[in-house]
């Protein structure tokens, strides 16, 4: 297996503030995209996301689905749980397959342009009856990268829906802005460390409800959350993240880069090499 990079996973409030970002939508360029169609482009331009997206046949799906509960199960028993797996493009060459596989970069592309970075991939698994919530956020808070041009994939290993806590976007609302954000508190039961009040004031709140082996990407400023899965079923998704070459990392996040299509004329992305370790 590949050493890890160092690279600090969660950098501080005052080093994101010392970075100066630009957090302004970026709206796509593309003008001839190839798998999505025009108005699918204008959609996410317009609303911040673009969903239902089919990446794979049912038998990818299902090995998609066994290899996440080998993984999960592996990780569980060495201490993790069901939202540690992150980063897991650096770890695992299965992920890395993923992350860089034509099925879900042609999609990417044809909102970010011909040249693609993949930096991030990150498990959110609500297990069943789980109790926890993910509070409404903006993905660029929490990233030391400018400007704000990336976009995630949420692909569903499980399907996805309202009765197990699928995510939720409030339409448009990437063209807001940066919006103040409030730390959670121990009472929230928020899997993440971030909340924005009364984000339903910014849009039309959507449901992303998705079959297993479909996905949906959604723009970083976009506002989303989930509820907690007050069901008897999983609902796992793999996040990946994608951003167009000129897109400035700190806090070492460009060692997570690769290049998934295209080049990268900066030269700033690692490029670091697929994973040994299945």
């Amino acid at each position: 297996m590949n050493a890890a990079p160092n690279f600090k996973i969660i950098p501080g409030e005052d080093e994101l503030a010392q970075m100066q970002r630009d957090l302004r939508f970026y709206p796509s360029q593309v003008t001839d995209p190839r798998v999505l169609s025009r108005e699918q482009v204008a959609q996410f331009n317009r609303d911040g996301y673009v969903s239902g997206l089919r990446a794979f046949d049912e038998a990818q799906t299902l090995r998609n689905r066994q290899y996440f509960d080998a993984l999960l199960a592996k990780v569980m028993a060495a201490g993790g749980d069901s939202y540690s797996i992150s980063t897991a493009h650096l770890k695992y060459g299965y992920v890395y397959d993923l992350i860089t596989n034509p099925s879900i970069v042609d999609y990417v592309a044809d909102i970010l342009g011909p040249n693609v970075i993949g930096w991030g991939s990150h498990f959110f698994c609500k297990m069943p009856r789980d109790g926890k919530v993910v509070a409404w956020h903006q993905d660029a808070s929490y990233w030391p990268l400018t400007p704000s041009k990336t976009v995630t994939v949420w692909l569903a290993i499980d399907d996805a829906d309202i009765e197990n806590a699928c995510m939720k976007f409030v339409a448009g609302s990437q063209h807001v802005g940066h919006l103040t954000y409030r730390p959670s508190s121990e009472a929230d039961h928020n899997v993440l460390n971030q909340s924005i009040d009364n984000a339903e004031q910014y849009g039309t709140v959507v449901y992303d409800q998705l079959k297993a082996g479909e996905f949906s990407i959604h723009a970083d400023l976009l506002l989303h959350s989930s509820a907690a899965n007050t069901s008897n079923r999983r609902r796992c998704g793999l996040t990946l993240r994608y951003c167009t070459p000129d897109v400035h990392a700190g806090a070492d996040w460009n060692k997570k880069g690769v290049i998934v299509r295209g080049t990268d004329p900066t030269g700033h992305w690692a490029n670091p090499p697929r994973p040994s370790v299945e």
